[in-house]
């Protein structure tokens, strides 16, 4: 919840402030990409992930130009927003993109949450669909027979929850060295026991919904705490489970892993410094893509007569709004 506006004496000590305590934080966020190399007259059609609002973050769009039209759609599968470009025959051999948001992104305290708020309820099909295998995370075999071992003792979902997430904590190394990691393969996190956010998130998906504990997966950009403005790497992801009568509770190991003194803290909340962009695995689009599903979709998914075509230069940026910066 936004709070009050102080006067600050000064800017940056206003910032020092923020970053301590601060329960929304207001930025803007520049997804901008070039598609490039393009060979002439060849059929190109772009999908881009578009982030939206929903409880934990209000999301307006700013301008959304590039050198194509874009038009909105959505999958049906998770309600994800893209926008959609394409050409019949490509002229030009670049083509680029930017789309600007303006965020205010809110703190999330499943564990302790605000009097006002209610916890969500499933459906039987949402609740199906949130304890199915992805492609790459199987909910039988050897996560299963991890999670057994695990929860061994432990009778509410709560504290099996709790139990896999101490487990990948404790387990898992981030390591983004060698091959396999990065596509949340979670029999590669058993075996290598290391790698990035996909592959952390994707075995406590796995071991939760082999327990039948639903959970689910979800993507977008973390924002580094102790900057105001910066360039932004690469993907962050994290994830959900679902507790009857507490509703969705949210986790980010790989943090924890990062920050070992929030290990607490992000079993049950989620900080400001993150803008989700999509949800879900093995990703059908709209209009449907020709080729497979999607692993994920948080990066411009782009194809060349039919198929992927990798050559996609990108570029992220965010800065806080310092006018609007909420503090306690």
């Amino acid at each position: 919840m936004l709070r009050k506006i102080c006067v600050l004496s000064s800017l940056l000590f206003g910032f020092a402030i923020v970053s301590i305590a601060q329960d929304s934080r207001h930025f803007t966020f520049h997804y901008a990409f070039t598609v490039k190399n393009l060979p002439a007259g060849k059929k190109v059609r772009i999908w881009i992930p578009a982030a939206r609002s929903d409880a934990n973050q209000e999301v307006k769009v700013v301008s959304a130009k590039g050198d194509l039209p874009v038009k909105k759609t959505r999958e049906s599968k998770y309600g994800n927003e893209i926008y959609f470009a394409e050409t019949s025959g490509i002229t030009q051999p670049e083509l680029h993109f930017d789309v600007e948001y303006d965020v205010v992104r809110h703190e999330r305290l499943a564990l302790n949450p605000a009097p006002h708020m209610v916890a969500a309820s499933l459906t039987a099909q949402e609740r199906q669909e949130d304890l199915k295998p992805d492609a790459l995370v199987p909910v039988t075999g050897l996560p299963a027979d991890l999670a057994v071992k695990v929860t061994e003792g432990r009778t509410q979902p709560l504290d099996k929850a709790r139990a896999i997430y101490d487990y990948v904590f404790t387990t898992m190394r981030y390591d983004k060295t060698g091959t396999g990691w990065g596509r949340g393969d979670v029999l590669y996190a058993c075996d290598a026991r290391k790698g990035n956010c996909t592959d952390f998130h994707s075995l406590f998906i796995a071991m939760a919904r082999s327990q039948g504990i639903p959970a689910r997966f979800e993507i977008g950009f973390s924002l580094p705490p102790d900057q105001h403005s910066a360039e932004i790497a690469g993907y962050h992801c994290w994830s959900d489970f679902y507790i009857d009568g507490k509703g969705w509770i949210p986790v980010d190991i790989s943090e924890a892993w990062k920050h070992p003194e929030k290990r607490e803290y992000f079993f049950g909340s989620h900080d400001v410094n993150r803008l989700q962009f999509s949800m879900g695995r093995d990703l059908r689009l709209n209009p449907a893509q020709d080729g497979k599903p999607l692993n994920y979709f948080v990066y411009p998914y782009v194809e060349l007569d039919g198929r992927e075509y990798p050559n996609v230069s990108l570029a992220f940026s965010f800065a806080d709004v310092a006018s609007s910066l909420a503090v306690k």
